[in-house]
């Protein structure tokens, strides 16, 4: 990919990546899968690669080991998907994490983890977040990021740094084998959330950072947390998406799940787009939704991120 300088970043994200292998049959437990296909994996990561293919200048903070996993992730990224890695550091006693999934039942499969005794990325210190997070017009972090030190502490002090500067974004990430217990996840995730301008998660994530599952209460919660943009999604009741001064949901996209792995993934690239872009929030979500649409209908997570000409395709199908 063509240099970028840093200082033209226009999206950065904060967290985890992984290899992620994925079942070439369907509907089958884990243990009678025959093969798996590898692909880039991470929700933050995800989250950059997204941003890429949708035209923005993304890079991703994180750590992968020194063994091949971390030489194809750092490879990828930057040849295959057009994200700058050079924030891609190198743990010296960490494996690069994997993760394995199942698509049983595809809309909801079943992740595996081998992140033993930690995935690299938990060892993220001040030295491996550039400068330019403190500026870049989107920095995109996750829950999963507060469950270990010093990854904890060094986010935070992003965030802080920071200082709530549209626009600084928590998907709220709760991913339970990653926590000692959901009440020590709900102090974390729920203290970045006093950072945040954007925040962005489902029911059961909401439940575990602000303490309710409702979506308007949870809208409530975090605008009252000082989150200027509240974005709760509900499965196949749609999104409901608020401000302080309005609110709408927004309707799902139907589409014939392959894998649901992604869509979350897909919708946050999208939703970084609409916030550079400045589009309207009920537009951003809106447009999220059909990107998340599109990925579900996919198998893999990075490889399958949609380009702007086929959210717009889904979008007018959907009309």
């Amino acid at each position: 990919m063509a240099e970028t300088q840093a200082t033209d970043l226009e999206v950065l994200t904060i967290g985890r990546v992984s290899v992620d292998l994925y079942p070439q049959q369907s509907g089958v437990p884990l243990s009678k899968v025959q093969t798996f296909a590898k692909s880039i994996g991470g929700s933050p990561t995800n989250v950059a690669v997204a941003c890429a293919r949708l035209g923005r200048r993304a890079a991703v903070v994180t750590r992968v080991g020194d063994d091949g996993f971390g030489e194809y992730i750092r490879a990828d990224l930057a040849e295959k998907f057009g994200v700058d890695n050079r924030y891609v550091t190198t743990d010296p006693d960490l494996r690069t994490a994997l993760a394995f999934c199942a698509l049983d039942p595809p809309t909801d499969p079943p992740l595996l983890f081998y992140r033993e005794p930690r995935g690299p990325e938990m060892n993220l210190r001040p030295a491996d977040v550039p400068n330019i997070a403190d500026e870049v017009p989107v920095l995109w972090t996750a829950g999963s990021r507060f469950a270990q030190e010093p990854s904890r502490s060094t986010v935070m002090e992003v965030l802080d740094r920071r200082n709530r500067r549209p626009h600084t974004v928590l998907d709220l990430d709760y991913r339970p084998s990653f926590w000692n217990s959901p009440q020590e996840a709900g102090t974390h995730i729920g203290q970045a959330v006093e950072l945040a301008t954007v925040a962005v998660g489902n029911r059961t994530e909401c439940e575990i950072a602000i303490g309710t599952s409702d979506p308007h209460t949870a809208a409530d919660r975090l605008l009252d947390r000082g989150v200027s943009l509240a974005i709760v999604k509900q499965g196949a009741d749609g999104v409901l998406v608020a401000t302080p001064e309005s609110r709408a949901e927004v309707r799902p996209m139907p589409v014939e799940v392959v894998c649901g792995l992604g869509a979350g993934d897909a919708f946050g690239g999208s939703l970084a787009d609409g916030l550079l872009a400045g589009l309207d929030p009920v537009e951003i979500v809106t447009r999220a939704n059909a990107a998340g649409a599109i990925v579900a209908g996919r198998l893999a997570c990075s490889d399958a991120m949609p380009t702007p000409a086929e959210i717009d395709e889904m979008l007018a199908r959907g009309q």
